[in-house]
């Protein structure tokens, strides 16, 4: 396949290059001269990114109530996208309590209204953007809608059975080993994936919303699963979209980002040291003034010379809830190092349809997104940028919501490594 791709590679920038529009060349005219000197800090690239995001529901193709799932130098605004609206939810309920604002609680009831009108009746959410064919119920696409219904349920009760009609169809769904296999993404290479653990999370904070459920069980031996597949120097087998060799930092973060989430549930010190090995190699990749490669091998080298930015953010945020949880400040400073690389790369002014939006890739015609502002990369820069401006502030190390003793529930949760 990489031979092919290969020959055909010369073809197809010939083909992409006639397609760009005067503004890609002009980004990419840009993006090649290196990055800007000017980091507009968190909480100006936070309200700018959070105003794309509202601008981005506001143009989607599809004019439905969800997030556009990208912006285009090339051909605009595309059609909502359901996975990403779910977990961008939370996002919107929680810039909307702490600024006082309830445009941004309306938007978010708008994305959960929609949601709930596109579920499959057995508890399933499709993989793609809407519209995508085949439409079929995908383990993770579910997952991450359920991280949005939880926090709609936690505010309003209506959004409770659809929580718990998603919640019981991932248990139903799940293999006796804890991963989730029988419905993948038509959208990305089969098999099981260890990046599933952002689905436990999704898990997790329904079973926060429902004491006495199945849900963090299920949710914490989906993360034991994905453990058993990490090596001793922090690396996740079989976790990528489509190239398990060298996969992205986006999935990365998401397979760390759940191992994190099971620790602030379950309080089980081994999941924190697991989550500690792969964020203490990825910090060990981290260059001085905070660029990740997009792509890294087994050994955590660099695999591409462009930034999947979505994957920096992410990462960012790991890293500072691992300062909240730990108080090493080696964290916190590889944290602020990452966001304020990735902040750089976004323009506070300017054209509306780019403003506050984050790209892909960095340079802009890097391999994932190319040439696209991607809703979830901007989600993940307002939600490790607010927890940066929080801690500058001087605000608690320990400022994770919901964090250990699994929140709202009360039923006891199996220990890493139990049966």
């Amino acid at each position: 396949m990489r031979m092919k791709d290969t020959l055909l590679s010369p073809l197809r920038r010939w083909r992409d290059e006639r397609r760009l529009s005067p503004a890609a060349r002009a980004e990419r005219s840009r993006d090649r001269q290196g990055l800007p000197e000017v980091d507009p800090g968190a909480e100006a690239a936070v309200e700018a990114a959070l105003g794309w995001l509202g601008r981005a529901q506001d143009c989607s193709r599809s004019g439905d109530g969800g997030v556009s799932r990208h912006y285009s130098l090339i051909d605009g605004w595309a059609a909502s996208y359901p996975e990403t609206t779910g977990y961008i939810v939370p996002t919107m309920l929680e810039q909307g309590e702490a600024r006082g604002d309830p445009e941004w609680i309306r938007r978010a009831r708008r994305m959960l209204d929609w949601l709930v009108s596109i579920q499959f009746p057995e508890g399933g959410f499709q993989g793609g953007s809407i519209g995508s064919t085949p439409r079929v119920p995908v383990t993770f696409n579910t997952g991450q809608i359920l991280l949005g219904l939880a926090a709609g349920a936690k505010r309003w009760a209506v959004y409770r059975q659809p929580m718990e009609r998603a919640a019981e169809w991932l248990v139903r769904s799940q293999s006796p080993d804890g991963s989730w296999s029988g419905h993948p993404s038509p959208f990305v290479k089969a098999g099981a994936k260890t990046y599933d653990t952002h689905v436990a999370w999704g898990l997790l904070e329904a079973a926060r919303r429902t004491p006495g459920s199945p849900y963090a069980e299920s949710a914490l031996a989906n993360v034991r699963w994905a453990l058993s597949h990490q090596r001793g120097n922090g690396w996740f087998d079989s976790c990528c979209l489509n190239d398990p060799e060298r996969p992205l930092t986006h999935t990365i973060g998401y397979a760390l980002r759940g191992v994190l989430e099971a620790y602030a549930y379950d309080g089980d010190p081994q999941l924190l040291s697991r989550a500690r090995l792969t964020a203490d190699a990825l910090a060990g990749v981290l260059e001085r003034h905070g660029r990740l490669p997009g792509r890294l091998d087994e050994r955590w080298q660099p695999a591409v010379a462009w930034s999947c930015l979505t994957g920096s953010a992410q990462i960012a945020h790991c890293w500072l809830l691992l300062y909240a949880h730990t108080g090493e400040t080696r964290y916190r400073d590889a944290g602020f190092a990452a966001n304020a690389l990735v902040r750089r790369t976004v323009s506070v002014t300017g054209a509306p349809d780019v403003r506050g939006g984050v790209k892909g890739s960095f340079p802009v015609d890097g391999a994932y997104g190319r040439y696209q502002y991607l809703n979830w990369a901007a989600k993940f820069l307002i939600d490790a940028n607010t927890l940066e401006a929080t801690l500058r502030r001087g605000g608690s190390r320990g400022a994770c919501p919901e964090s250990r003793g699994g929140g709202e529930s009360e039923s006891p949760t199996p220990r890493l490594g139990s049966p």
